[in-house]
């Protein structure tokens, strides 16, 4: 493997390891220790770090062949759909989600799933998934396949540790959400997304619009506008 594609299997590593060790296992100690504002403090300065170098080793890194390709229309138009309802997923998430970090569980032992809970109880974790799994498909490269699957892992592995937080947490009212709610998003109830499917669209084509002029790279209708 290319050294640079290590360098960037390296950051991608640490970026993702911290994260989960800080979020779970390291998080009571450290608030403990430092109080709930030295714990954030540090947490967004290793965030913050990992990150940068995770950016300057993906920019580092060769872009290698591709696996196939992801500039056909085909391509393009799988991952334009995908990209729009991780748009959804993540707006969507915004809003009553009992999973976030400080979310009141005050009658969700008994309180009815609706909208894109229908779909799934992490809409977040998944928006982010299917982002990753997105850019896999319009650039299977090696750089963009480690990145990718780091943010995929992230994403699937974190919502499967807030769900044991959660459970340790709440057992009684987490148990019961679980079981009106799906892990892996229902596809027959995508419809339950109602008008976040507009919102998503709207931000799919400002998000794009924006990666064309960052990088320079056009995606999603600026692909075919160019």
């Amino acid at each position: 493997m290319d050294a640079s594609v290590v360098m960037l299997v390296a950051a991608s590593t640490a970026f993702v390891g911290t994260h989960f060790l800080l979020s779970h296992p390291l998080r009571a100690p450290l608030v403990g220790a430092l109080g709930e504002r030295g714990f954030a403090g540090v947490y967004s300065l290793v965030a913050f770090a990992t990150l940068g170098w995770v950016i300057v080793a993906f920019r580092a890194a060769t872009p290698g062949p591709l696996l196939w390709n992801g500039w056909a229309d085909a391509p393009w138009l799988l991952a334009s759909v995908l990209t729009v309802l991780a748009m959804a997923l993540l707006l969507a998430s915004l809003i009553g989600n009992p999973a976030m970090p400080e979310a009141s569980m005050a009658g969700l032992a008994t309180r009815e799933a609706r909208g894109v809970f229908r779909v799934t109880r992490h809409p977040m974790m998944m928006g982010f998934a299917l982002w990753a799994v997105a850019h896999v498909i319009v650039a299977p490269s090696a750089r963009v396949i480690v990145l990718a699957g780091a943010i995929a892992v992230l994403a699937l592995v974190g919502a499967h540790m807030q769900d044991r937080k959660k459970l340790a947490l709440h057992a009684d009212a987490w148990r019961a959400w679980c079981g009106r709610t799906a892990y892996w998003p229902h596809v027959g109830r995508l419809a339950d997304l109602g008008w976040f499917w507009l919102a998503g669209l709207a931000a799919w084509i400002g998000v794009t619009w924006l990666h064309l002029w960052l990088s320079g790279i056009p995606a999603g209708l600026w692909r075919w506008w160019q």
